[in-house]
């Protein structure tokens, strides 16, 4: 029902937006034996996870007309004013970042850079053409329209990126390996093929980085219907936002809802994607994306790749300001929008209405995603007008309810506030009840085994902190119980920790408030003594400092109280936060 034997629009796999060949930037085998023989004289830069997801789009000629990592007239031509030299649309800047003392290493025009994944296998050849240090302040203004760290993409961009830039024309050996959903990952010249050898001439995207429910089944049912056309869904997997359901949930979820299409109307392709969510410049991007890919039709809806809101909490972008812009570039972006409007769940008719479109008077249910993550912690039922039950089945898959999922409670606090002693009354608690495996970073047990080399200057306490941040996160991940009990003293250290651990399950900062005079009459090793003597250097509360948590989930005074206590006090907060189930018993 979604095909249009009328319609005129070539997918010939080599026709790329602009009018020219669609590129692609993997060289033959001969050539690419020449260039690893040579790289042993290049200089090797590995690639971030960004870095390799646009590298792989480069070479497979999604991101046609672009052939390189760009140089400084076209990134500030894209910057400024949407443009290439070439004066061709382009909205985002697709860059390389590089540290200072490398970039310096650099000759323009001469140099070429072995680019590698993070195993150090060789991926590409740049060929260095110019080498510049950005403002990129004004790239962040220019692009997302603030400088707020909120956003995402600023945050990347300032506190994140290398400060310089690297560009010049790409010669790729061999894309990034993928070993997961292989005939799911198709480039832009296997769909342009695909879409001939089914005869689907009309073809409408849709892009999407969270799971679908039943009101994104509605959308891009009316979204084929209305054009007549086949539909791609056509999900990123690449980076997208933190917090995001990973990508293998994802295409879970989305494999089960195929069904719900009539046959042979949608078909499934992963996109390897870095989103920036730069809202309507995101929107050209991902049009011009999927017209490399052969599609002739682009679904936008109400907020497309927005990031969420500003620190006053409005949003960044306004509701249908990517529409907008979109429609005024749609002869340049070279497929036609499909412009959509949230959908929402008329409860008296029983079906999806856009919001613009409710009958007067009509009932209109909700459900936020931040309900639906609630109601997935806690077990509860999912209705059906929200989504399906096969969608459901593979959301409790990844997400279990809280007291089935991966947990770290992490401590901190002066030595001597007594981290060590209510962790291991913590860990027996929960080794009483069983279920899921405890294990315990005690500060003073890591030193010993895991971070031996390191001394106590600030850059090795952080090192030390990261370390066990990560076991605790891989822990948490895994479905165990992770204590931490290090002092832990700088608040960007607790925080670093408490983003890696979040995305994969609970985290529980718990600060012993303990003040210095009662840690130190309590000091049977006599290291306050030393350290007020000159012997320890760099101790905290005394010749260091502790920046005191202002994040913390419970806070214990444990001049008051005692260890027990204090461990009872954590397991009624893990109890009211819903970590602890109902038929369990750690009192």
């Amino acid at each position: 029902m979604f095909t249009n034997l009328e319609a005129s629009t070539t997918h010939s796999h080599l026709i790329a937006p602009h009018g020219g060949e669609l590129v692609n930037l993997i060289v033959d085998d001969e050539r690419a034996a020449e260039l690893k023989a040579q790289s042993r004289d290049f200089p090797s830069w590995d690639l971030t996870a960004r870095h390799i997801r646009d590298l792989e789009l480069l070479m497979h000629g999604a991101f046609s007309p672009l052939r390189e990592f760009m140089t400084r007239g076209d990134y500030e031509g894209v910057c400024h004013n949407m443009r290439l030299t070439s004066g061709l649309l382009w909205p985002i800047p697709i860059t390389l970042d590089v540290t200072e003392p490398f970039a310096k290493g650099l000759k323009q025009g001469s140099s070429k850079i072995a680019l590698r994944d993070a195993e150090g296998v060789m991926l590409a050849v740049l060929h260095v053409e110019e080498v510049w240090q950005p403002d990129r302040k004004a790239e962040a203004k220019a692009v997302f329209n603030t400088t707020s760290p909120l956003h995402p993409g600023v945050n990347y961009l300032l506190n994140k990126e290398n400060p310089w830039y690297v560009g010049g024309r790409i010669e790729g050996l061999q894309p990034p390996a993928h070993y997961d959903f292989k005939n799911l990952r198709l480039t832009p010249a296997e769909l342009r093929v695909e879409f001939a050898r089914l005869g689907w001439r009309r073809v409408v995207a849709f892009q999407t980085r969270n799971p679908m429910h039943r009101a994104h089944v509605e959308l891009t049912l009316r979204a084929a219907k209305q054009v007549e056309a086949n539909l791609l869904i056509h999900p990123a997997v690449g980076v997208t936002k933190l917090g995001d359901v990973d990508y293998f949930t994802r295409v879970r979820c989305y494999q089960r809802l195929l069904t719900k299409y009539p046959h042979g109307t949608a078909k499934l392709s992963l996109l390897p994607l870095a989103m920036r969510l730069g809202g309507p410049r995101e929107a050209i991007w991902h049009g011009l994306i999927r017209k490399n890919h052969g599609c002739t039709h682009f679904i936008v809806g109400r907020d497309h790749a927005g990031p969420g809101k500003d620190g006053d909490g409005k949003p960044f972008y306004g509701h249908y300001e990517a529409q907008e812009l979109f429609r005024k570039h749609e002869a340049d972006i070279g497929v036609s929008m499909v412009p959509f409007s949230m959908m929402v769940y008329v409860e008296d008719e029983d079906k999806y209405f856009p919001e613009d479109e409710v009958p007067k008077d009509k009932h209109v249910l909700h459900l936020s995603g931040t309900e639906l993550r609630q109601r997935l912690n806690e077990g509860r039922d999912i209705p059906p007008w929200f989504t399906y039950p096969e969608v459901v089945q593979e959301l409790r898959r990844s997400f279990p309810p809280r007291h089935k999922q991966g947990l770290t409670v992490f401590f901190t606090g002066l030595s001597g506030a007594g981290k060590s002693t209510i962790a291991s009354v913590l860990v027996t608690k929960f080794l009483e009840v069983g279920g899921r495996p405890v294990t315990l970073l005690d500060g003073d047990l890591v030193r010993k085994h895991l971070s031996s080399e390191l001394g106590f200057s600030k850059e090795h306490r952080d090192l030390n902190i990261h370390r066990i941040g990560y076991v605790a996160s891989e822990i948490t991940k895994n479905g165990g119980i992770a204590i931490c009990a290090p002092i832990a003293p700088y608040d960007s250290t607790r925080k670093h920790v408490r983003a890696m651990i979040e995305p994969v399950g609970g985290f529980i900062l718990v600060h012993l408030s303990t003040s210095v005079d009662v840690c130190e009459q309590r000091d049977r090793k006599g290291l306050y003594a030393k350290a007020r003597a000159g012997i320890i250097k760099e101790f905290t509360g005394i010749s260091d400092p502790y920046e005191e948590p202002t994040d913390a989930e419970v806070v214990i005074d444990t001049a008051e109280l005692t260890p027990e206590e204090a461990a009872q006090e954590i397991i009624l907060h893990l109890e009211r936060e819903g970590f602890i189930g109902l038929n369990e018993e750690l009192a």
